[in-house]
Protein backbone atom coordinates (compact mmCIF):
# COMPACT_ATOMS: atom_id res chain seq x y z
CA UNK A 1 0.00 0.00 0.00
CA UNK A 2 1.38 3.40 -1.02
CA UNK A 3 1.78 6.31 1.39
CA UNK A 4 -0.75 8.23 -0.65
CA UNK A 5 -3.31 5.44 -0.16
CA UNK A 6 -2.57 5.25 3.56
CA UNK A 7 -3.06 9.01 3.99
CA UNK A 8 -6.35 8.82 2.07
CA UNK A 9 -7.58 5.94 4.24
CA UNK A 10 -6.61 7.81 7.41
CA UNK A 11 -8.48 10.91 6.24
CA UNK A 12 -11.54 8.77 5.49
CA UNK A 13 -11.37 7.28 8.99
CA UNK A 14 -11.24 10.74 10.51
CA UNK A 15 -14.33 11.76 8.56
CA UNK A 16 -16.19 8.67 9.83
CA UNK A 17 -15.26 9.46 13.43
CA UNK A 18 -16.29 13.08 12.93
CA UNK A 19 -19.67 11.96 11.58
CA UNK A 20 -20.23 9.77 14.63
CA UNK A 21 -18.99 12.44 17.08
CA UNK A 22 -19.71 15.72 15.32
CA UNK A 23 -18.85 17.90 18.29
CA UNK A 24 -15.33 16.49 18.46
CA UNK A 25 -14.14 18.20 15.30
CA UNK A 26 -16.78 20.87 14.80
CA UNK A 27 -15.73 24.43 15.38
CA UNK A 28 -16.50 25.40 18.96
CA UNK A 29 -18.60 28.54 19.45
CA UNK A 30 -16.71 31.62 20.55
CA UNK A 31 -16.90 32.26 24.29
CA UNK A 32 -19.79 34.53 25.20
CA UNK A 33 -18.62 38.01 26.14
CA UNK A 34 -19.34 39.06 29.71
CA UNK A 35 -22.08 41.59 30.26
CA UNK A 36 -21.18 44.76 32.18
CA UNK A 37 -23.02 43.36 35.21
CA UNK A 38 -21.06 40.10 35.06
CA UNK A 39 -17.80 42.01 34.80
CA UNK A 40 -18.83 44.14 37.76
CA UNK A 41 -19.38 41.07 39.92
CA UNK A 42 -16.06 39.60 38.84
CA UNK A 43 -14.25 42.85 39.62
CA UNK A 44 -15.68 42.91 43.13
CA UNK A 45 -14.36 39.41 43.73
CA UNK A 46 -10.96 39.74 42.09
CA UNK A 47 -9.75 43.35 42.00
CA UNK A 48 -8.01 44.65 45.18
CA UNK A 49 -8.95 48.33 45.08
CA UNK A 50 -7.54 48.83 48.59
CA UNK A 51 -4.22 47.60 49.99
CA UNK A 52 -4.16 44.19 51.64
CA UNK A 53 -4.58 44.37 55.40
CA UNK A 54 -3.52 40.90 56.49
CA UNK A 55 -2.50 37.53 55.14
CA UNK A 56 -3.71 33.97 55.54
CA UNK A 57 -1.19 33.09 58.24
CA UNK A 58 -2.28 36.10 60.30
CA UNK A 59 -5.95 35.24 59.91
CA UNK A 60 -5.39 31.60 60.83
CA UNK A 61 -3.53 32.64 64.01
CA UNK A 62 -6.16 34.98 65.48
CA UNK A 63 -7.76 32.15 67.45
CA UNK A 64 -4.83 32.29 69.88
CA UNK A 65 -6.31 35.56 71.20
CA UNK A 66 -9.84 34.28 71.71
CA UNK A 67 -11.44 33.89 75.10
CA UNK A 68 -12.05 30.51 76.72
CA UNK A 69 -13.57 28.04 76.06
CA UNK A 70 -13.53 29.10 72.38
CA UNK A 71 -9.73 29.22 72.32
CA UNK A 72 -9.39 25.63 73.55
CA UNK A 73 -11.94 24.44 71.02
CA UNK A 74 -10.01 26.15 68.23
CA UNK A 75 -6.71 24.68 69.41
CA UNK A 76 -8.09 21.16 69.04
CA UNK A 77 -9.78 21.86 65.70
CA UNK A 78 -8.42 21.38 62.19
CA UNK A 79 -7.28 24.41 60.21
CA UNK A 80 -10.47 24.23 58.14
CA UNK A 81 -12.68 24.09 61.25
CA UNK A 82 -10.76 26.96 62.87
CA UNK A 83 -11.33 29.01 59.75
CA UNK A 84 -15.07 28.31 59.92
CA UNK A 85 -15.02 29.42 63.56
CA UNK A 86 -13.17 32.60 62.55
CA UNK A 87 -15.69 33.31 59.79
CA UNK A 88 -18.47 32.98 62.35
CA UNK A 89 -16.73 35.24 64.89
CA UNK A 90 -15.96 38.03 62.44
CA UNK A 91 -19.10 37.89 60.30
CA UNK A 92 -17.51 36.49 57.15
CA UNK A 93 -19.10 33.99 54.76
CA UNK A 94 -17.93 31.55 52.10
CA UNK A 95 -18.37 32.70 48.53
CA UNK A 96 -21.62 31.47 46.95
CA UNK A 97 -21.40 28.39 44.76
CA UNK A 98 -20.33 29.42 41.27
CA UNK A 99 -18.73 32.69 42.39
CA UNK A 100 -15.20 33.51 41.30
CA UNK A 101 -12.83 31.59 43.55
CA UNK A 102 -15.68 29.91 45.44
CA UNK A 103 -13.40 26.96 46.24
CA UNK A 104 -10.67 29.13 47.81
CA UNK A 105 -10.06 30.11 51.41
CA UNK A 106 -11.08 33.69 50.67
CA UNK A 107 -14.49 34.76 52.00
CA UNK A 108 -16.98 36.73 49.94
CA UNK A 109 -15.91 39.87 51.81
CA UNK A 110 -12.19 39.80 50.88
CA UNK A 111 -10.16 39.65 47.67
CA UNK A 112 -6.96 37.73 46.97
CA UNK A 113 -4.34 40.49 46.70
CA UNK A 114 -1.55 38.04 45.85
CA UNK A 115 0.87 36.04 48.00
CA UNK A 116 -1.92 35.09 50.38
CA UNK A 117 -2.76 38.72 51.24
CA UNK A 118 -6.36 39.77 51.94
CA UNK A 119 -7.90 43.05 50.69
CA UNK A 120 -11.36 44.10 51.82
CA UNK A 121 -14.12 44.61 49.24
CA UNK A 122 -17.65 46.05 49.17
CA UNK A 123 -19.21 42.75 50.22
CA UNK A 124 -17.81 43.26 53.72
CA UNK A 125 -20.92 45.35 54.40
CA UNK A 126 -23.09 44.27 51.46
CA UNK A 127 -22.60 40.49 51.38
CA UNK A 128 -24.59 38.80 54.12
CA UNK A 129 -26.65 35.74 54.83
CA UNK A 130 -30.18 35.05 55.98
CA UNK A 131 -31.49 31.76 57.35
CA UNK A 132 -27.95 30.44 56.71
CA UNK A 133 -27.95 31.28 52.98
CA UNK A 134 -25.30 33.65 51.58
CA UNK A 135 -26.74 36.37 49.33
CA UNK A 136 -24.46 38.93 47.62
CA UNK A 137 -26.02 42.38 47.95
CA UNK A 138 -27.73 41.54 51.24
CA UNK A 139 -26.64 43.69 54.20
CA UNK A 140 -24.02 41.83 56.23
CA UNK A 141 -25.72 41.93 59.62
CA UNK A 142 -22.98 39.66 61.03
CA UNK A 143 -19.91 41.78 60.19
CA UNK A 144 -17.76 42.29 63.32
CA UNK A 145 -15.37 44.85 61.85
CA UNK A 146 -14.23 46.33 65.18
CA UNK A 147 -13.59 42.90 66.69
CA UNK A 148 -11.56 41.81 63.67
CA UNK A 149 -9.50 45.03 63.73
CA UNK A 150 -8.91 44.86 67.49
CA UNK A 151 -7.77 41.25 67.47
CA UNK A 152 -5.61 41.70 64.40
CA UNK A 153 -3.96 44.73 66.05
CA UNK A 154 -3.18 42.68 69.17
CA UNK A 155 -1.82 39.86 67.02
CA UNK A 156 0.50 42.20 65.13
CA UNK A 157 1.73 43.94 68.29
CA UNK A 158 2.59 40.58 69.81
CA UNK A 159 4.59 39.84 66.69
CA UNK A 160 6.36 43.20 66.73
CA UNK A 161 4.80 44.75 63.63
CA UNK A 162 2.15 47.37 62.89
CA UNK A 163 -0.08 47.86 59.86
CA UNK A 164 -2.77 50.15 58.49
CA UNK A 165 -5.77 48.29 59.91
CA UNK A 166 -4.38 48.38 63.45
CA UNK A 167 -3.88 52.14 63.26
CA UNK A 168 -7.34 52.83 61.86
CA UNK A 169 -9.10 50.48 64.27
CA UNK A 170 -7.37 51.96 67.31
CA UNK A 171 -8.16 55.65 66.62
CA UNK A 172 -11.37 55.52 64.60
CA UNK A 173 -14.38 53.48 65.83
CA UNK A 174 -15.46 50.95 63.23
CA UNK A 175 -18.70 49.71 64.79
CA UNK A 176 -20.11 49.28 68.29
CA UNK A 177 -22.50 46.45 67.37
CA UNK A 178 -21.90 43.55 65.03
CA UNK A 179 -23.62 44.18 61.71
CA UNK A 180 -23.35 47.96 61.89
CA UNK A 181 -20.43 50.23 61.03
CA UNK A 182 -19.37 53.84 61.43
CA UNK A 183 -19.49 54.15 57.64
CA UNK A 184 -20.91 57.67 57.43
CA UNK A 185 -18.17 59.26 59.53
CA UNK A 186 -15.56 57.16 57.76
CA UNK A 187 -16.80 58.70 54.51
CA UNK A 188 -16.53 62.17 56.03
CA UNK A 189 -12.98 61.43 57.21
CA UNK A 190 -11.62 60.21 53.89
CA UNK A 191 -13.11 63.13 51.93
CA UNK A 192 -11.95 65.69 54.50
CA UNK A 193 -8.29 65.27 53.53
CA UNK A 194 -8.87 65.35 49.75
CA UNK A 195 -9.30 68.30 47.42
CA UNK A 196 -12.10 68.56 44.84
CA UNK A 197 -10.14 66.32 42.45
CA UNK A 198 -9.74 63.71 45.25
CA UNK A 199 -6.01 64.34 45.59
CA UNK A 200 -4.61 63.91 49.10
CA UNK A 201 -4.06 67.20 50.95
CA UNK A 202 -2.78 66.88 54.51
CA UNK A 203 -3.09 70.64 55.09
CA UNK A 204 -6.90 70.49 55.16
CA UNK A 205 -8.50 70.80 58.63
CA UNK A 206 -9.86 67.67 60.27
CA UNK A 207 -13.61 68.06 60.92
CA UNK A 208 -15.50 67.21 64.06
CA UNK A 209 -16.83 63.64 63.97
CA UNK A 210 -20.17 62.50 65.36
CA UNK A 211 -19.39 58.79 65.52
CA UNK A 212 -22.44 56.58 65.17
CA UNK A 213 -23.35 53.22 63.66
CA UNK A 214 -25.51 52.61 60.61
CA UNK A 215 -26.99 49.54 58.95
CA UNK A 216 -26.13 49.05 55.24
CA UNK A 217 -29.03 48.96 52.76
CA UNK A 218 -29.68 46.04 50.38
CA UNK A 219 -28.14 46.61 46.98
CA UNK A 220 -31.20 45.58 44.96
CA UNK A 221 -32.92 48.77 46.13
CA UNK A 222 -30.49 50.88 44.10
CA UNK A 223 -32.37 50.63 40.82
CA UNK A 224 -35.49 52.07 42.45
CA UNK A 225 -33.77 55.04 44.06
CA UNK A 226 -33.18 58.52 42.70
CA UNK A 227 -31.40 59.60 45.88
CA UNK A 228 -28.91 57.67 48.00
CA UNK A 229 -28.29 57.26 51.72
CA UNK A 230 -30.71 57.29 54.63
CA UNK A 231 -31.14 61.06 54.37
CA UNK A 232 -31.43 61.03 50.57
CA UNK A 233 -28.66 63.60 50.29
CA UNK A 234 -26.91 62.47 47.08
CA UNK A 235 -28.20 61.61 43.63
CA UNK A 236 -27.86 58.01 42.50
CA UNK A 237 -24.73 57.48 40.42
CA UNK A 238 -21.80 55.08 40.05
CA UNK A 239 -19.40 57.68 41.46
CA UNK A 240 -21.30 57.56 44.76
CA UNK A 241 -19.90 54.03 45.18
CA UNK A 242 -16.31 55.24 45.10
CA UNK A 243 -15.55 57.37 48.23
CA UNK A 244 -14.16 54.44 50.21
CA UNK A 245 -11.39 54.06 47.66
CA UNK A 246 -10.00 57.20 49.31
CA UNK A 247 -9.29 55.47 52.63
CA UNK A 248 -5.60 55.10 51.79
CA UNK A 249 -3.16 57.78 50.54
CA UNK A 250 -1.82 55.11 48.17
CA UNK A 251 -4.93 55.69 46.07
CA UNK A 252 -4.29 59.07 44.47
CA UNK A 253 -7.16 61.02 42.99
CA UNK A 254 -5.87 60.19 39.54
CA UNK A 255 -5.83 56.50 40.36
CA UNK A 256 -9.35 56.56 41.78
CA UNK A 257 -10.65 58.43 38.74
CA UNK A 258 -9.00 55.83 36.48
CA UNK A 259 -11.27 53.19 38.00
CA UNK A 260 -14.45 54.93 36.88
CA UNK A 261 -15.20 52.38 34.13
CA UNK A 262 -14.81 49.56 36.67
CA UNK A 263 -17.36 51.18 38.91
CA UNK A 264 -19.75 51.78 36.06
CA UNK A 265 -19.73 48.00 35.63
CA UNK A 266 -20.00 47.40 39.37
CA UNK A 267 -22.95 49.80 39.33
CA UNK A 268 -24.48 47.75 36.49
CA UNK A 269 -24.04 44.61 38.60
CA UNK A 270 -25.74 46.19 41.61
CA UNK A 271 -28.63 47.39 39.47
CA UNK A 272 -29.04 43.87 38.05
CA UNK A 273 -29.73 42.31 41.43
CA UNK A 274 -33.20 41.08 42.30
CA UNK A 275 -34.54 40.58 45.84
CA UNK A 276 -34.71 36.98 47.09
CA UNK A 277 -38.13 35.39 47.33
CA UNK A 278 -39.55 34.41 50.70
CA UNK A 279 -38.70 30.69 51.01
CA UNK A 280 -41.51 29.61 53.32
CA UNK A 281 -45.28 29.19 53.00
CA UNK A 282 -47.41 32.32 52.63
CA UNK A 283 -51.12 32.60 53.45
CA UNK A 284 -52.30 34.03 50.11
CA UNK A 285 -55.72 35.16 51.37
CA UNK A 286 -54.25 36.95 54.39
CA UNK A 287 -51.53 38.53 52.22
CA UNK A 288 -54.20 39.73 49.78
CA UNK A 289 -56.02 41.54 52.59
CA UNK A 290 -52.68 42.90 53.74
CA UNK A 291 -51.95 44.31 50.29
CA UNK A 292 -55.14 46.39 50.38
CA UNK A 293 -54.26 47.73 53.83
CA UNK A 294 -50.65 48.39 52.84
CA UNK A 295 -51.60 50.35 49.75
CA UNK A 296 -54.05 52.37 51.83
CA UNK A 297 -51.74 53.16 54.76
CA UNK A 298 -48.08 52.61 53.74
CA UNK A 299 -47.70 52.99 49.98
CA UNK A 300 -47.69 56.79 49.91
CA UNK A 301 -44.23 56.64 51.50
CA UNK A 302 -42.88 53.18 50.65
CA UNK A 303 -44.37 52.74 47.17
CA UNK A 304 -46.31 49.98 45.46
CA UNK A 305 -45.06 46.62 44.25
CA UNK A 306 -45.55 44.26 41.35
CA UNK A 307 -45.19 44.85 37.58
CA UNK A 308 -46.71 48.34 37.80
CA UNK A 309 -45.17 49.25 41.13
CA UNK A 310 -43.94 52.78 41.71
CA UNK A 311 -41.52 54.09 44.32
CA UNK A 312 -41.85 57.78 45.32
CA UNK A 313 -38.36 58.37 46.83
CA UNK A 314 -40.19 60.30 49.55
CA UNK A 315 -38.19 62.27 52.11
CA UNK A 316 -40.12 62.17 55.39
CA UNK A 317 -39.43 65.02 57.87
CA UNK A 318 -37.73 63.88 61.05
CA UNK A 319 -40.56 65.34 63.14
CA UNK A 320 -42.98 63.06 61.32
CA UNK A 321 -41.01 59.80 61.21
CA UNK A 322 -39.55 60.23 64.71
CA UNK A 323 -36.71 57.71 64.38
CA UNK A 324 -33.25 58.24 65.88
CA UNK A 325 -31.99 61.55 64.50
CA UNK A 326 -28.25 61.17 65.18
CA UNK A 327 -27.58 60.06 61.60
CA UNK A 328 -29.42 63.10 60.25
CA UNK A 329 -27.62 65.60 62.50
CA UNK A 330 -24.16 64.03 62.11
CA UNK A 331 -23.41 65.63 58.74
CA UNK A 332 -23.08 69.40 58.44
CA UNK A 333 -24.11 71.45 55.44
CA UNK A 334 -20.42 72.13 54.72
CA UNK A 335 -19.66 68.39 54.66
CA UNK A 336 -22.48 67.87 52.19
CA UNK A 337 -21.13 70.74 50.09
CA UNK A 338 -17.62 69.27 50.11
CA UNK A 339 -19.07 66.19 48.44
CA UNK A 340 -21.08 68.29 45.98
CA UNK A 341 -18.06 70.37 44.87
CA UNK A 342 -15.89 67.32 44.24
CA UNK A 343 -15.35 65.03 41.27
CA UNK A 344 -17.74 62.57 42.95
CA UNK A 345 -20.65 64.92 42.23
CA UNK A 346 -19.31 66.19 38.89
CA UNK A 347 -18.01 69.40 40.48
CA UNK A 348 -21.49 70.53 41.43
CA UNK A 349 -23.40 69.49 38.32
CA UNK A 350 -25.15 66.92 40.49
CA UNK A 351 -26.74 68.70 43.42
CA UNK A 352 -26.66 67.52 47.02
CA UNK A 353 -29.27 68.12 49.69
CA UNK A 354 -27.28 70.06 52.26
CA UNK A 355 -30.10 70.08 54.82
CA UNK A 356 -32.23 67.00 54.16
CA UNK A 357 -34.39 67.46 57.25
CA UNK A 358 -35.46 63.82 57.49
CA UNK A 359 -35.06 60.29 56.20
CA UNK A 360 -36.13 58.70 52.93
CA UNK A 361 -38.81 56.01 53.28
CA UNK A 362 -36.95 53.04 51.81
CA UNK A 363 -38.21 50.56 49.20
CA UNK A 364 -39.39 47.31 50.74
CA UNK A 365 -38.46 44.78 48.04
CA UNK A 366 -37.14 41.64 49.75
CA UNK A 367 -37.79 43.15 53.16
CA UNK A 368 -38.31 39.73 54.73
CA UNK A 369 -34.55 39.11 54.29
CA UNK A 370 -33.10 42.46 55.29
CA UNK A 371 -33.48 42.49 59.09
CA UNK A 372 -32.61 44.32 61.26
CA UNK A 373 -34.65 47.39 60.35
CA UNK A 374 -34.36 51.20 60.41
CA UNK A 375 -31.26 53.06 59.25
CA UNK A 376 -29.38 52.09 62.41
CA UNK A 377 -30.42 48.42 62.50
CA UNK A 378 -32.20 48.83 65.84
CA UNK A 379 -35.36 46.75 65.21
CA UNK A 380 -34.86 42.99 64.78
CA UNK A 381 -38.12 41.89 63.10
CA UNK A 382 -40.98 43.27 61.04
CA UNK A 383 -43.36 42.36 63.88
CA UNK A 384 -41.42 44.78 66.07
CA UNK A 385 -41.66 47.45 63.36
CA UNK A 386 -45.45 47.02 63.45
CA UNK A 387 -45.51 46.92 67.29
CA UNK A 388 -43.45 49.94 68.44
CA UNK A 389 -44.33 49.43 72.09
CA UNK A 390 -42.88 45.89 72.03
CA UNK A 391 -39.42 46.67 70.61
CA UNK A 392 -36.72 45.12 72.80
CA UNK A 393 -34.35 47.34 74.79
CA UNK A 394 -31.39 44.97 74.40
CA UNK A 395 -31.25 42.03 72.03
CA UNK A 396 -28.85 39.49 70.61
CA UNK A 397 -29.35 37.51 67.43
CA UNK A 398 -28.53 33.87 66.74
CA UNK A 399 -26.17 33.24 63.85
CA UNK A 400 -28.47 31.53 61.35
CA UNK A 401 -31.85 31.37 63.05
CA UNK A 402 -34.85 32.96 61.32
CA UNK A 403 -38.06 33.97 63.07
CA UNK A 404 -40.85 32.98 60.66
CA UNK A 405 -43.60 34.13 62.99
CA UNK A 406 -42.27 37.65 63.48
CA UNK A 407 -40.36 37.79 60.17
CA UNK A 408 -36.78 38.68 60.91
CA UNK A 409 -33.91 37.75 63.16
CA UNK A 410 -34.17 35.04 65.75
CA UNK A 411 -33.24 36.91 68.92
CA UNK A 412 -32.82 36.78 72.67
CA UNK A 413 -34.50 39.78 74.33
CA UNK A 414 -33.11 41.41 77.47
CA UNK A 415 -33.71 44.49 79.60
CA UNK A 416 -30.02 44.91 80.47
CA UNK A 417 -26.66 43.82 79.14
CA UNK A 418 -25.38 40.72 80.95
CA UNK A 419 -22.49 41.27 83.37
CA UNK A 420 -20.33 39.22 81.00
CA UNK A 421 -21.00 41.65 78.14
CA UNK A 422 -20.01 45.06 79.45
CA UNK A 423 -17.24 45.68 76.92
CA UNK A 424 -15.36 44.45 73.89
CA UNK A 425 -16.21 41.37 71.85
CA UNK A 426 -19.08 40.23 74.07
CA UNK A 427 -20.74 43.65 74.19
CA UNK A 428 -20.69 44.01 70.42
CA UNK A 429 -22.73 40.82 70.14
CA UNK A 430 -25.67 42.70 71.69
CA UNK A 431 -27.66 45.64 70.39
CA UNK A 432 -28.42 48.16 73.13
CA UNK A 433 -31.04 50.65 71.93
CA UNK A 434 -30.25 53.04 74.82
CA UNK A 435 -26.84 53.96 73.42
CA UNK A 436 -26.00 56.96 71.24
CA UNK A 437 -27.45 56.74 67.73
CA UNK A 438 -29.06 53.33 68.32
CA UNK A 439 -32.55 54.30 69.42
CA UNK A 440 -35.46 52.14 68.25
CA UNK A 441 -38.21 54.72 68.77
CA UNK A 442 -40.31 56.31 66.06
CA UNK A 443 -42.11 55.12 62.93
CA UNK A 444 -45.34 54.92 64.92
CA UNK A 445 -47.56 54.82 61.83
CA UNK A 446 -48.59 51.14 62.33
CA UNK A 447 -50.28 52.09 65.62
CA UNK A 448 -53.42 53.05 63.68
CA UNK A 449 -53.86 49.44 62.57
CA UNK A 450 -55.74 46.79 64.54
CA UNK A 451 -53.96 43.59 65.52
CA UNK A 452 -55.69 41.64 62.74
CA UNK A 453 -54.71 44.31 60.23
CA UNK A 454 -51.09 44.14 61.38
CA UNK A 455 -51.11 40.39 60.86
CA UNK A 456 -52.37 40.86 57.32
CA UNK A 457 -49.79 43.55 56.48
CA UNK A 458 -47.03 41.38 57.93
CA UNK A 459 -48.11 38.50 55.69
CA UNK A 460 -48.17 40.78 52.63
CA UNK A 461 -44.65 42.06 53.33
CA UNK A 462 -43.37 38.50 52.87
CA UNK A 463 -44.47 38.65 49.22
CA UNK A 464 -42.47 41.72 48.19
Amino acid sequence: MTWTRRIADFATALLVVASLCPTTFAQQPAPREETPAERGYRLLLTQPYLPAVFDTDDFDSLWKLWEEPLKSRAEKASIEERRRMAFSRYGLTPRPTGAKGADTIFPLQYVDAGQGRWAINCFACHGGKVNGKVIPGLPNSHFAFQTLADEYRRHKFLNGTIDRLEVIGSVFPLGNSNGTTNAVMFGVAVLAVRDEHLEFDSSLPIPKFTHHDVDPPPWWHLKRKSWLYADGSSQTDHRALMPFLLSTPQNSGERVRSWEKDFQEIYAYIRSLEPPKYPFKIDADLAGRGKVLFEKTCASCHGTYGPKGKYPNKLVPIEQVGTDRVRLDALTAEQHLRYERSWLSYYGRQKVRTNPGGYVAQPLDGIWATAPYFHNGSVPTLWHVLHPEERPVVWRRSEDGYDRQRVGLEIEELKELPDTAKSGVQKRQYFDTRTFGKGAAGHLFPSELTEDEKRAVLEYLKTL
